[in-house]
């Protein structure tokens, strides 16, 4: 059973991917999209926007390029670098693709940041994901201590979530946008990982 466990959670992830996608092609509006986003917007703040307009571009392009050649130049092996490039490369491409899929109008009531193109599925979700879970398979497949790859994981996986909860707070993009983006990159980490491993080591 924990041999097939990594494709049963692939699986599940393209799943909810699809059911998302199909709503967002035949509804306009998704009902938990306004749920989600009306608990959030009670927490809007002057203060707190400036903090989460700064977290969100922790998946900018600027940033992740910036990590991925750090690590081309200081890490001792390089496929570490070259891999990050290449998921970053397929990353972006699938999010073109699937936007111009998809054809979903951003939000419309409150953008505390000015964004364009299409909604979902969410571009700074997909990239924190697929790049920072990315990292997190490095980690978890190195030769660090246990406790040392746990507190690296942890702090990565609250990257990937602050950077989809503030694309909310920020009003630029739907809840099912976000989720839909988490499921399509762990699905994408899934089957990228699994074609690579033996070339990482």
């Amino acid at each position: 059973m924990k041999k097939y466990l990594k494709w049963i959670i692939c699986f599940i992830s393209l799943i909810i991917f699809i059911i998302l996608g199909i709503s967002v092609l035949t509804k306009n509006d998704i009902y938990l999209d306004s749920v989600v986003y009306n608990f959030i917007s009670k927490y809007i703040s002057n203060d707190l926007t400036c903090i989460v307009k700064i977290l969100t571009h922790l998946s900018g392009t600027i940033v992740v390029i910036l990590i991925t050649l750090l690590v081309l130049i200081f890490h001792k092996n390089k496929k570490y670098g070259i891999f990050m490039a290449i998921d970053l490369i397929l990353i972006t491409l699938f999010q073109y693709i699937l936007k111009f899929t998809f054809l979903r109008v951003r939000p419309v009531d409150i953008n505390l940041i000015e964004e364009t193109g299409y909604s979902f599925p969410s571009g700074h979700s997909l990239t924190a994901f697929a790049f920072y879970g990315f990292i997190i398979y490095l980690i978890q497949t190195s030769k660090l201590d246990k406790r040392s790859k746990n507190i690296y994981t942890i702090l990565f996986s609250i990257i990937i979530l602050v950077v989809g909860l503030s694309r909310v707070y920020l009003g630029v993009h739907f809840f099912t946008d976000v989720v839909g983006a988490f499921s399509f990159s762990l699905a994408f980490l899934i089957i990228y990982t699994h074609i690579i491993k033996e070339r990482l080591r």
